[in-house]
């Protein structure tokens, strides 16, 4: 094998690493939709590790919206409510992109463990209209 020959075969080896460990450390993107009275999630489940929230505000109404991602194991219509809305120093609470106008999109990217969790809207009396979601974290 010639010099060139072994450098050609030694980067395609680098290269070919790199994509196979590439995927090890894949990003995940979840597009989550905040319509007037629902939270719909083009998927619930996701693999460990970085995961950005694609966060639409679709309603038709001028209601502001936020998500907030909690880590629990409450089923998502289960959690409690105070006031109106969820007491989220009662759970962990991971991260939240707050205040989005209709028709306004923001991203919020976590590192999240395996587990469950629950993102919900939790403006006042949102939670209780049915803004949450159930969300799984798989090892």
């Amino acid at each position: 094998m010639t010099l060139r020959n072994s450098h050609i075969a030694v980067c395609a080896g680098v290269v070919a690493l790199g994509l196979v460990s590439g995927a090890a450390y894949a990003k995940e993107t979840v597009k989550a939709t905040l319509s007037n009275d629902t939270i719909k999630l083009d998927t619930d489940s996701v693999k460990a590790g970085t995961v950005t929230f694609e966060a639409t505000n679709a309603s038709d109404t001028k209601q502001i919206h936020e998500l907030v991602v909690l880590k629990t194991d409450m089923s998502a219509d289960k959690l409690p409510v105070k006031n109106g809305a969820v007491p989220e120093k009662q759970f962990r609470k991971m991260g939240e992109v707050e205040d989005m106008a209709p028709g306004k999109s923001k991203q919020l990217t976590l590192k999240l463990a395996p587990g469950h969790y629950v993102l919900i809207c939790n403006q006042p009396g949102h939670y209780a209209m049915g803004m949450h979601a159930p969300f799984v974290v798989t090892p």
